[in-house]
């Protein structure tokens, strides 16, 4: 069989499994490479020449640099003092999507609104608005801040590299400035003036007691001398009774003790604080013997105390929670750690917990150990909201961190060193100086997208080498034959934002540049003005929550519903097209 029509079978399934969903998109990335790998369409001895890729290193280097520019103190500093500017809500979206584009061109977006989310959520409901109204123009801006540099997102950094097959050299970092510039300028003021105003409210979410009805879950009930619990352990109590009930804390002796060692049985007279509806106390009381302590509802404080907090945690996209149950993670046993409840956009989930299968974007209402439970959510890929402490930077830190990142941005502008190189020079200077710490270093790498990239690169080589791309970029010239150059960015442009819409950014980028280079070539224009077009579009998926990770991110703290994100993403993405149109015929003329 022909390799052009097995790379395009190969092709539409990965595809396909993109807009399914239902594997990470790494896994669906591997499982390209090496169908190609077997079909003999990439040589054995390429198969991984993509992990060694500059693009993949530089995108690693910035993440890197991206953690020490937090540990150095500069978002937590800037977000301080926009806390003490305002309390109007207007005043806050605009100063929050202003920060997190500029933020979004210089370090990796995630995580730049990973960083202003807690900001954004507390200011939200310290001044009684609903944070729906912030979360969804911080993250579209943080796309926007991404198209202004080289390091700004990874889809710049693949399309620099593709750049080089029609050029001596790719593009350096503040190629992309003039037009991503003009068209991040253009869609925050859009977002700040009207934009915002377009997104539906969402109530519900605005505060933890509001979102998880803590008073009505949480009861006291008592082992009794012919308790059937009595002797039993608590890693078999709540499976004797199969119902969704979680044991928070045992109150022995007048002492508490928060979330019990599984090996410890139940004696008479002790008290068990339990978190369960009416129809499961009832059931679980049924099955153990145990009774109600008291007639009342026990309120949330009985959940805190000196060594314990409650925290609202989101699920990152990357997190090893997604897919998996609770008694699957095993959290409780293994980090001391209670599931209170589970939120969905913006509502508490009423299944029973230990049947959920977690998402992405998910608001986990836990309860553990002060001291440990942060390090907990970093092992298990979550985000804490709200209540994390938003401490002040150290001034020289900040300027060591941000002279160093300069002196790399430098060094790569004047052409001194590529930008795989300064960038991983600086990264490294950062760990040998402990302005990250190695185990930080790993840590903040985004392990799926690195290998996205490295098994994506040698993908689209191989739609090159087996001229799929140059047929499909012919048979796309043939179809523009009629059409003015200017149609042809345009195609490209939307063809690229709707691929990015549902699937991802850098896997939508890999499959549009070796086609959109065909294409300049059979048409005989500047393949700088597609190319360019291309990263704009990777850079726009604005009408889905699937379609990038901020808008994943955002979703369930938000409460956003799917059909959501266009009511405000549409007008959006048409204000990109009017402006990036022009601004790219102007300064990279076909």
């Amino acid at each position: 069989m022909n390799d052009q029509v097995l790379i395009a079978a190969v092709l539409i399934i990965t595809l396909g499994l993109f807009i399914w969903g239902r594997w990470r998109y790494d896994l669906v990335a591997l499982l390209a490479l090496l169908s190609l790998c077997i079909l003999k369409i990439i040589p054995a001895d390429e198969a991984f020449s993509g992990f060694g890729h500059p693009a993949v290193v530089t995108v690693a280097a910035v993440l890197v640099i991206s953690r020490s520019l937090v540990n150095a103190g500069i978002v937590q500093t800037l977000a301080h003092r926009i806390g003490n500017l305002s309390e109007n809500l207007v005043v806050h979206i605009c100063l929050l999507t202003i920060l997190v584009t500029i933020l979004s061109g210089f370090m990796n977006n995630i995580g730049a609104l990973a960083l202003l989310m807690p900001v954004a959520i507390k200011l939200t409901r310290d001044s009684g608005h609903s944070p729906s109204a912030i979360l969804m123009p911080i993250a579209f801006g943080s796309l926007l801040g991404g198209m202004m540099t080289l390091i700004g997102t990874p889809p710049n950094i693949i399309i620099a590299s593709y750049r080089q097959q029609t050029a001596t050299v790719p593009f350096s970092m503040f190629d992309f400035f003039p037009v991503g510039a003009l068209i991040a300028a253009a869609g925050v003021l859009f977002i700040i003036l009207i934009g915002w105003r377009l997104i539906p409210e969402r109530k519900g979410q605005a505060s933890r007691e509001q979102m998880f009805e803590i008073e009505d879950y949480i009861s006291e009930v008592k082992a009794s001398e012919d308790s059937k619990a009595i002797g039993q352990k608590f890693s078999e109590l709540e499976n004797i009774a199969d119902c969704d009930v979680t044991i928070i804390a045992l109150v022995r002796d007048d002492r508490r003790i928060n979330i019990p060692p599984r090996y410890e049985t139940v004696r008479e007279g002790d008290t068990l604080i339990v978190e369960a509806d009416a129809e499961n106390l009832k059931t679980f009381m049924g099955k153990t013997g145990l009774a109600l302590a008291s007639a009342d509802k026990t309120g949330k404080e009985v959940l805190q105390s000196e060594e314990t907090t409650l925290l609202e945690a989101i699920i990152l996209p990357d997190s090893r929670l997604i897919n998996s149950t609770i008694k699957q993670t095993n959290i409780r046993w293994r980090y001391a750690i209670n599931l209170i409840g589970v939120a969905r956009q913006g509502a508490r989930l009423k299944q029973r917990l230990q049947n959920i299968r977690f998402r992405a974007g998910d608001v986990l209402l836990l309860q553990g150990p002060s001291d440990n439970l942060y390090e907990a959510l970093r092992n298990l890929g979550c985000l804490p909201l709200a209540e994390r402490d938003l401490g002040l930077g150290h001034p020289p830190r900040i300027i060591f961190t941000i002279a160093l990142f300069v002196a790399a941005i430098l060094v790569n502008t004047f052409g001194l060193l590529p930008i795989h190189i300064a960038m991983a020079s600086a990264a490294l200077i950062m760990v040998l100086t402990r302005l990250v710490t190695v185990r930080e270093a790993y840590d903040t790498i985004d392990w799926p997208i690195i290998i996205l990239l490295g098994a994506m690169l040698p993908v689209g080589a191989a739609l090159e080498s087996t001229g799929a791309a140059t047929n499909i970029a012919q048979w796309l010239g043939d179809l523009a034959g009629g059409m003015p150059p200017v149609a042809v960015v345009a195609i490209l442009l939307i063809g690229t934002m709707l691929l990015t819409d549902i699937i991802n950014n850098a896997a939508a980028t890999v499959l549009m540049a070796p086609i959109a280079i065909g294409l300049a070539q059979h048409l005989g224009i500047s393949a700088d003005t597609l190319l360019m077009a291309i990263a704009i579009g990777a850079s726009c998926a604005f009408l889905t929550p699937i379609g990038h990770q901020s808008n994943t991110l955002v979703m369930g703290p938000g409460g956003y519903q799917f059909g959501d994100y266009w009511k405000m993403g549409l007008p959006l993405q048409i204000i990109v097209i009017l402006v990036a149109i022009p601004a790219l015929l102007w300064i990279w003329p076909l």
